[in-house]
């Protein structure tokens, strides 16, 4: 599954908050998110995300512009 920075991504469980979206800021050996219900950052390591992954939401067309 693709994904990048930008891109909103929900998650196989909840956050406390009870958001189920997380936005992604930050993408390398460690991903960075936002939740975009309370607005907190969590960094995961990579191997952890893509099993926690769910569905990525919406991608960002910024990023899918550059790729062509």
């Amino acid at each position: 599954m693709n994904f990048d920075i930008g891109d909103i991504v929900e998650l196989k469980k909840t956050h406390p908050c009870g958001g189920k979206t997380w936005k992604i800021v930050r993408v390398g050996a460690d991903i960075r998110l936002v939740c975009n219900t309370c607005g907190s950052h969590v960094m995961i390591p990579r191997t952890k995300f893509v099993k926690r992954l769910k569905k990525v939401v919406q991608s960002n067309p910024e990023n899918r512009e550059q790729d062509k």
